[in-house]
């Protein structure tokens, strides 16, 4: 399948819980896209993405809020038991991935500790901030470590993203259901512009078309949010009076 597609996906979160989660959603894909660690420059790719993961994750009670999350999209799907026709064999099974999610993230040590306490992964976060810090005599660690056998990185990148495996599974079920919870509906801007309220949302969702080569500018809190359309050329590029888009606001 081609690469390429008409529309482009843009998320923009209505709180700060929700830029934490889609910053380590961006994080961990990365890792996981990265894990065949056959370059020195793929591997210092890792290991900067790893040292930004780590610092997300000092910054907030990100267990404590996905704990909070999957509890409350619980309680929704409970809420669904008295609708007439509803498929309670899958209400049953969410509801007990929910709780298995979140008995793994409960149960495992403080979110990142074990990369923390590599000490390859210390030694190169060290040197991360200096220009050209982690060439192979100012690491020499680094260096001997990608000449061991590939099978042997292989195994120490498994195990990293092991560890990372009760955050990245509870966080993968919260996202997916959050997307899930709100439906894409077609709206039109006028002269670049369009607003609306956002009551008790944390995402939205929005889908162009490529073609008119424009960006959307998004501002916005739980209550209101305001989109403005840009063009991708500043000098040349123009914007529609009347743009049609697609919007989920979840």
């Amino acid at each position: 399948m081609s690469d390429v597609s008409p529309t482009v996906l843009f998320e923009h979160p209505l709180n700060e819980k929700m830029r934490t989660w889609l910053r380590i959603e961006f994080l961990l894909q990365q890792l996981h896209g990265q894990r065949a660690l056959s370059e020195t420059a793929i591997a210092l790719t890792f290991f900067r993405t790893v040292s930004d993961l780590l610092d997300v994750l000092e910054r907030g009670e990100v267990r404590t809020e996905l704990l909070k999350e999957l509890e409350r999209q619980q309680q929704k799907l409970l809420a669904w038991a008295d609708v007439p026709g509803v498929d309670m064999a899958l209400i049953e099974q969410l509801r007990g991935q929910l709780k298995s999610r979140s008995s793994a993230l409960m149960a495992a040590p403080r979110l990142g500790q074990a990369l923390r306490e590599d000490r390859l992964i210390g030694l190169v976060r060290q040197r991360l901030n200096i220009p050209g810090g982690c060439c192979s005599f100012d690491l020499p660690t680094l260096h001997m470590w990608m000449h061991a056998p590939q099978q042997d990185r292989d195994a120490d990148v498994a195990a990293w993203l092991q560890s990372l495996d009760p955050l990245n599974q509870a966080l993968i079920m919260v996202l997916d259901l959050i997307r899930q919870s709100g439906p894409f509906r077609n709206q039109i801007s006028l002269n670049g512009f369009f607003q609306d309220n956002a009551e008790g949302a944390d995402l939205l969702r929005l889908r162009l078309h490529l073609a008119p080569q424009l960006y959307p500018q998004i501002s916005g809190h739980k209550t209101r949010y305001a989109i403005r359309f840009l063009p991708l050329d500043s000098e040349h590029g123009m914007v529609p009076e009347r743009l049609t888009f697609e919007l989920a606001c979840c």
